[in-house]
C-alpha cells in the first residue's frame, strides 16, 4: 500500500521527488509514468504536476537551488568571478549533488544518460540559469549587457563541461578523491580562463 504523503508543500514536493527519484534509479525514466509515481506518494496526479509542470524535473529537481547559488554569489557583491569561483569549490567541498561529487551520483548519471528526454531538459535547464546568471549580472551593473550575457553563457556553459567531465569518471569507477581533486583543479582552470577575458 503507498504511504500517504504529508499534505504541506515542502513536504509534499520532497515526498513526490524521494519516491520518483527511486522509481526511476530502479526502472528507469521512460518506464515509470507519472500515475505511478502519483500513486506510489500517495497523491493524485495533478498534486504531482502541481509541483513538477514536467515529469524531467521530477528527477532533475535541483534548478531551483542552482539558481538560487548563482543570484546569491552576484548579490553577494564584490568581484562577481571571485563570488562563483568560491561558491562552485564550496560546492564542491560539500560534496553537493550541484557539484556532481555527492554519494551515490553514478544511478543518477546512468538513468540521465539513458533519457533523451531527460538529456533535453538538462539543455533546458542549463540555460534558464544561463539566462537567470545573465539578468542578475546586467541587473547588478555587471559590465555592459553584452558582457554579462557572454560572461553567463561561458560560465554555464564551462561549467555545464566540468559536471560532464565528472560525471564521466564517476560512471567509469574512478576512485572518488581522484574525481572531486580534478574536479577542482577544472574549476579552477575555468574560473581562470573567464578572469583572464572578464576580470578587471
Amino acid at each position: 500500500m503507498p504511504r500517504t504523503a504529508a499534505r504541506g508543500g515542502p513536504q509534499t514536493r520532497a515526498r513526490i521527488s524521494q519516491v520518483a527519484t527511486q522509481l526511476f534509479l530502479e526502472r528507469g525514466f521512460d518506464e515509470v509514468t507519472v500515475a505511478e509515481v502519483a500513486r506510489e506518494a500517495g497523491v493524485s496526479s495533478v498534486t504531482v504536476f502541481k509541483h513538477f509542470p514536467r515529469k524531467e524535473d521530477l528527477l532533475l529537481d535541483r534548478a531551483d537551488d542552482a539558481m538560487d547559488v548563482l543570484r546569491t554569489a552576484v548579490r553577494n557583491g564584490g568581484d562577481v568571478l571571485a563570488s562563483l569561483h568560491e561558491a562552485t569549490l564550496r560546492l564542491a567541498d560539500e560534496r553537493h549533488a550541484l557539484s556532481g561529487l555527492k554519494d551515490g551520483s553514478v544511478p543518477f548519471f546512468a538513468t540521465v544518460a539513458a533519457s533523451p528526454a531527460l538529456i533535453a531538459r538538462a539543455r533546458e535547464v542549463a540555460d534558464e540559469l544561463r539566462q537567470t546568471l545573465a539578468d542578475e549580472l546586467a541587473g547588478a551593473g555587471s559590465g555592459s549587457e553584452e558582457d554579462a550575457d557572454l560572461l553567463a553563457a561561458f560560465f554555464v556553459a564551462g561549467y555545464t563541461t566540468v559536471l560532464s567531465e565528472t560525471a564521466r569518471r564517476q560512471l567509469a569507477g574512478d576512485a572518488a578523491d581522484e574525481v572531486a581533486d580534478d574536479h577542482r583543479a577544472r574549476v579552477d582552470r575555468l574560473l581562470d580562463r573567464l578572469r583572464s577575458g572578464f576580470g578587471g
